[in-house]
């Protein structure tokens, strides 16, 4: 099992690739047959080419920034909060989602679940 340190890394990884890198980067950061519910309560993805698909709006967005804002991990899992904020055709949004991942052994992330409703995202 990955330790505290390296799913840290992990996760300061994945928000920092959500903003800055190809949908294909964050994409490598899930085990194969990983799923991702985001928000919870929506269609569950769980093929490498639903999450390029997924991540592939917010790359599509002229502007992207995030922050984490902490995190909290034990055994396997990390729950975390961050602010993604977009930018495209003249509006910004800001969204802070609760984000909570199990990993595998490896690693890498087995499921991802995203606490937050469409009334948290809010245009600035």
């Amino acid at each position: 099992m990955a330790s505290v340190e390296e799913l840290q890394k992990i996760v300061e990884s994945y928000v920092d690739l959500v903003a800055n890198g190809t949908p294909e980067q964050v994409a490598d950061l899930y085990a194969d047959g990983a799923t991702v519910e985001d928000p919870i309560g929506a269609e569950i993805r769980n093929t490498r080419e639903s999450l390029i698909e997924f991540y592939g709006v917010i790359a599509a967005m002229e502007k992207v920034t995030s922050e984490l804002l902490w995190t909290k991990i034990a055994g396997n899992t990390a729950v975390f909060e961050f602010t993604l904020i977009t930018e495209t055709a003249g509006m910004s949004f800001k969204i802070t989602p609760v984000d909570i991942m199990v990993f595998d052994d490896n690693g890498k992330i087995k499921t991802m679940r995203a606490v937050w409703r469409p009334e948290d995202l809010q245009q600035l």
